[in-house]
């Protein structure tokens, strides 16, 4: 575990183009040390979600997942591509949801593992590719559509990752999802809006964090036809923000350790443990990694200057040649 953090700080402090160059090897390693941690503090659906006055963190998560589904109009017999599925917990829903077939590409081992356990109900609809998507490994015009669920913030190169799953859709076929961006109020000349960013960049393993802006331009530039696009922050109700899960206001046993108090005994009980050696070395700084993001995502959030459901539809052209 300590070997794992510390090659992971490495690519992290050698800088954004290193993090670029190096971005597989980054992401790998950054889901092989937090991927449990994930599992235990958020379940099987690791992204957020606007809620309403009410609504449960977890009704709000697949509302969230129906929401693209619905836009996307999947039904039984449709082959769609979840570009970064993580540990499934999505795709399975959809597949329940939609009666659609998926085919889950991640690029992380463990997670495809993981994956396969929370699909089983629905194996005969999931299937999974341990792969790159920036370089899929499949032939082009193969899918009915294609999802990716806050996982597109680790591209190096949006434009290029949006052009491989471009590639592989059927001609009029359409890609949704959320991705992760700075809003137009961020100001790069604010030292608080610049520690939010770096903090929310160390502790997810991105290479840098795109504008809301970017992520039009990248979809045409790749040959996409946009239909929508819009924050979906902005449709939380007030009493519930996206951040809320965080912060300690949703009082129930599940939430426990999403909340700092119980993000910071987590942190407690992995320290001593691992002077027990009852945890490996590397352990608890993991976790310390993961709160720094996660006290970011909620300034980020109270601020304006940040959303990580960031919506977008495009569609592949009917005719098109590519």
């Amino acid at each position: 575990m300590k070997s794992v953090v510390e090659r992971y700080s490495g690519i992290y402090d050698a800088g954004v183009e290193h993090r670029k160059e190096r971005y597989r090897s980054f992401v790998n390693h950054y889901y092989d040390l937090a991927t449990d941690f994930y599992e235990f503090g958020w379940g099987q659906s690791f992204h957020f979600a606007p809620r309403r006055r009410g609504e449960s963190f977890k009704a709000s998560l697949l509302r969230h997942q129906r929401f693209l589904a619905d836009h996307l109009a999947l039904e039984p017999g449709m082959q769609v591509l979840d570009v970064g599925c993580g540990v499934g917990g999505p795709m399975g829903a959809l597949a329940r949801y939609s009666g659609a077939s998926f085919v889950g590409l991640n690029n992380n081992a463990y997670q495809i593992e993981r994956a396969k356990v929370h699909t089983r109900d629905v194996r005969s609809l999931c299937r999974f590719i341990h792969g790159d998507y920036m370089q899929i490994p499949d032939g082009g015009h193969r899918y009915d559509a294609a999802i990716a669920i806050e996982s597109m913030p680790h591209a190096p190169d949006k434009t290029a990752a949006f052009r491989e799953i471009f590639r592989v859709l059927r001609p009029g076929a359409c890609f949704a999802g959320y991705d992760w961006c700075l809003t137009e109020d961020f100001d790069p000349r604010d030292a608080e809006h610049v520690r939010v960013k770096e903090d929310i960049v160390a502790g997810d393993a991105l290479p840098d964090i795109a504008r809301t802006s970017e992520i039009g331009t990248a979809l045409r530039a790749a040959g996409f036809e946009l239909v929508e696009l819009g924050d979906r922050a902005l449709a939380s109700d007030p009493t519930t923000p996206w951040y809320r899960a965080l912060q300690g206001r949703d009082l129930n046993l599940r939430s426990i350790p999403r909340t700092p108090v119980g993000r910071a005994l987590t942190n407690l009980v992995l320290r001593v443990g691992e002077k027990l050696r009852a945890f490996p070395e590397g352990t608890a700084a993991v976790s310390s990694l993961l709160n720094k993001a996660a006290d970011a995502f909620v300034e980020g959030g109270k601020a304006g200057i940040f959303t990580p459901m960031f919506f977008f539809l495009a569609r592949k052209p009917p005719r098109s040649e590519d």
